[in-house]
């Protein structure tokens, strides 16, 4: 068998290459005005005139091309594929924004008249859709008036069509819960990208730490040691996040309240950005005998991460202080799973990939104990986090998943 990291991939890692859409398929381009005002742009796929449609979103990836479409357009259904306002931008990602982005699509799809609408939530996508179906559970009035930075979210005031099915394809727990399995705990100082605590250091060969991919064993005190401090370097962060917030809304008031002052109004007008700094850095990517999977050895940004958490990649490294306390924030969001996956009533179908690098099997388990569905199906598939083939000689992962989702919707009703 041939070792997964070497085996070549495309370029991008979601699209439907070599695949494409079945013959005869229609492609419509929708730009959408959310009901606060911002644009986003969807795409429509459909062979004649189907009843049901499958929505793929991500709140900072556009999905355009996604490898499900073929599959998902062969066995019957249309295809919306949306992006949010915030395409491949940390920076003022706010879910509870792209809740409303999601919002704009699903209502489109009820004017057309589409009588069945699932949504497909991958990876990220599987915070951004968990999380608009809790709101729309609610009456208007009972939805979240405020977000995590304390904003009005407006929930209140926009049409949020109920939906009829949702699949959770390789989902994490939602991205701030992800980024606090990641982020490294050992940087003591916010301004310094290169300050380290040793005794926390998971790079330090004193911890357990060993140069060959995966061969690093750390022990249970270093771990708890090390997930403890992870949960309190986040903590500090939205403490940050908040002061940054606050020095802002201080010179709002004040400006409001009749100063003149030009300081006052330069801090006013002023979005400071967070740079975080070393976030690849979870233990079981170190230590595969960490709740043991197929993955192999490194993270999805990189098999040495001594170098990809010390270089530029990584989640949630530039964002304002309020898309940090919305969206990566594994104390503060609202878009974690454990949070909005209870809401669920409509069918469910979990597709777990076995090879992932960023969600885990304990984990995983507790996102399909979490979802709150009567009818719920959890389904384990061979692949990495993108569906790719873990080994040159098997099929690759997406294609069993696309499967695995096409009998699941004929088997719900949702196709015929």
């Amino acid at each position: 068998m041939t070792d997964a990291r070497k085996i070549k991939r495309p370029s991008l890692g979601i699209d439907w290459y070599p695949q494409s859409p079945p013959a005869g398929t229609e492609t419509t381009a929708i730009t959408l005005r959310t009901a606060d005002g911002a644009a986003v742009q969807g795409t429509l796929y459909r062979r004649g005139e189907p009843r049901s449609v499958a929505c793929l979103m991500h709140p900072r990836e556009y999905f355009g091309a996604h490898y499900l479409v073929p599959k998902l357009l062969e066995c019957g259904m249309a295809v919306w594929t949306q992006g949010a306002r915030s395409i491949g931008n940390d920076l003022r990602l706010e879910h509870e924004q792209a809740v409303i982005d999601a919002a704009a699509g699903i209502a489109y799809l009820r004017e057309r008249g589409f009588e069945k609408i699932v949504l497909i939530g991958n990876s990220g996508g599987s915070g951004v859709y968990s999380y608009y179906i809790q709101q729309s559970s609610l009456a208007p009035e009972l939805r979240l008036a405020k977000s995590a930075v304390g904003k009005p979210t407006g929930f209140d005031s926009v049409s949020m069509p109920a939906v009829d099915g949702m699949v959770y394809l390789a989902p994490h727990p939602g991205q701030g819960r992800l980024l606090m399995g990641c982020i490294d705990p050992s940087l003591s100082d916010e301004d310094d990208a290169l300050s380290v605590d040793p005794s926390l250091d998971p790079f330090n060969p004193d911890n357990g730490y060993v140069a060959e991919p995966g061969k690093s064993r750390y022990a249970s005190d270093f771990i708890d040691r090390y997930r403890n401090a992870q949960r309190a370097r986040v903590e500090r962060l939205d403490r940050m996040a908040r002061e940054l917030i606050e020095r802002r809304q201080s010179a709002r008031r004040q400006i409001k309240d009749g100063a003149t002052e030009r300081a006052l109004r330069l801090q006013a007008a002023h979005t400071p950005i967070i740079t975080v700094w070393r976030t690849d850095a979870d233990l079981r990517c170190l230590d595969l005998s960490l709740d043991p999977s197929d993955r192999a050895p490194g993270s999805i940004w990189g098999n040495d991460m001594l170098v990809s958490n010390y270089g530029a990649v990584g989640f949630g490294r530039l964002c304002s202080p309020e898309s940090w306390l919305s969206t990566w924030s594994g104390v503060s969001s609202m878009a974690a799973l454990e949070k909005t996956a209870p809401s669920l009533t409509v069918p469910a179908l979990l597709v777990e990939y076995t090879g992932d690098q960023t969600t885990f099997p304990r984990q995983i388990r507790e996102i399909f104990s979490w979802i709150g569905a009567g009818d719920k199906q959890h389904v384990r598939v061979r692949g990495d986090h993108h569906g790719r083939a873990l080994t040159s000689d098997e099929e690759p992962g997406r294609l069993v998943a696309a499967r695995e989702i096409a009998n699941w919707l004929a088997s719900r009703g949702y196709v015929s």
